[in-house]
């Protein structure tokens, strides 16, 4: 492994993770249980604290040299995180998402009041990471990336009451990138250093017909791009110099389903040129992620991790394929400043893709033994 990469103490690591992982089913019948108020909250939490215990050893027994929670505590990626603050309630829509022949549970997060950061699960909910790991692993944190939490407020009928709480605009851009902020402090204190903010809302742009249901028609692909680019980059301005701050990008990932297609070409320019962050956690697992040659727009020294490992099918991908892929990607960017990962969880809502827990460990033992291969 180069020298670069071996004494590396953050991620991206040459063979890692995006961040969630199946939901063994008794968390699952225990997260139903509770709903149903058949258990406590402290008896729920217990087996949540059971279940992320013993996912920390499989990573850590895995090789894996960061390791998350799971998302174990939450039912989806982004929402949680989201009720989470101060002025954000949670409401049901009448319909979900709308992925490739399915649709979502119609969960979603609206403006009630003001968003601020007064105090937030996830603190806690890192800590117990924090304390599980002991320094075994680096542990990382993943949140929606502010450009998501927007796209949340201004979807569908939600944008009503966005519209009547912040009537400037740029008020609630100042509030919610001072939230962002107040809560990455606060994270950072609990002994973070190492933060990722998934977004799928580039992957929108890249599909004409899903920006325009999730932001209208009064949006364009232009003003969205700068408008997202500015919210993310406000959030992590001025954070300490030790805290990393990476970001994934996909196009869904519901039960083995996605939800936009189109390659990175129409967003390199601004997210890979202009967006603040040290790395770039990617899906090119197949041909709806189009091709390589956006990623010459990547600035500067920032670190791609290609995401060409389906966490979507148990089929295990050919390794010589990959290998080919890896070096067909290094004609963009160079290959000391390439990784390889899944192209997303395995479970970025509590349902998870259609495989098995054994197929899951399978597919990172996979990323392992491909990158060992490629980068030694």
């Amino acid at each position: 492994m180069s020298t670069q990469f071996s004494a590396r103490t953050s991620a991206p690591f040459r063979y890692d993770i995006v961040g969630s992982f199946l939901r063994p089913e008794h968390l699952k019948q225990a997260r139903l249980d509770f709903a149903q108020s058949k258990i406590t909250e402290e008896q729920l939490t217990a087996i949540e604290d059971d279940c992320i215990q013993d996912l920390v050893e499989k990573e850590i027994q895995a090789g894996l040299l960061s390791v998350t929670d799971g998302e174990f505590r939450r039912s989806y990626w982004h929402l949680d995180f989201m009720w989470g603050f101060d002025g954000i309630e949670h409401i049901e829509m009448e319909h979900g998402y709308f992925f490739h022949g399915e649709e979502t549970r119609a969960d979603s997060a609206r403006v009630c009041g003001k968003i601020r950061f007064s105090s937030h699960p996830f603190i806690k909910h890192y800590e117990f990471l924090r304390d599980t790991v002991n320094g075994r692993a680096l542990t990382r944190q993943t949140i929606p990336a502010p450009a998501q939490f927007f796209a949340e407020l201004v979807r569908g009928e939600n944008e009503d009451r966005l519209n009547a709480v912040y009537p400037d605009r740029e008020e609630l851009y100042q509030d919610l990138t001072a939230a962002y902020q107040n809560f990455i402090l606060a994270l950072y204190d609990a002994g973070c250093r190492n933060l990722q903010l998934d977004d799928c809302t580039w992957g929108m742009l890249c599909d004409q017909g899903f920006w325009k249901n999730m932001a209208g028609d009064s949006y364009s692909p232009e003003s969205l791009q700068k408008l997202y680019l500015r919210l993310n980059n406000l959030a992590v301005e001025n954070l300490p110099a030790d805290l990393t701050v990476n970001t994934h990008v996909c196009r869904g990932n519901y039960h083995s389903t996605w939800a936009t297609s189109g390659g990175y070409g129409p967003v390199a320019e601004v997210l890979f040129g202009s967006e603040n962050v040290q790395a770039y956690y990617l899906e090119f697992d197949d041909d709806r992620s189009g091709d390589f040659e956006p990623l010459s727009k990547v600035s500067d020294n920032k670190l791609v991790v290609l995401g060409l490992i389906t966490s979507k099918h148990p089929q295990l991908e050919n390794e010589d394929q990959i290998i080919a892929r890896i070096h067909e990607a290094s004609h963009y960017v160079p290959l000391d400043r390439l990784c390889l990962s899944p192209q997303c969880g395995f479970a970025s809502t509590e349902e998870g893709n259609i495989l098995t827990e054994q197929e899951q460990w399978d597919k990172i033992r996979l990323v392992k033994r491909i990158a060992e291969k490629v980068w030694g």
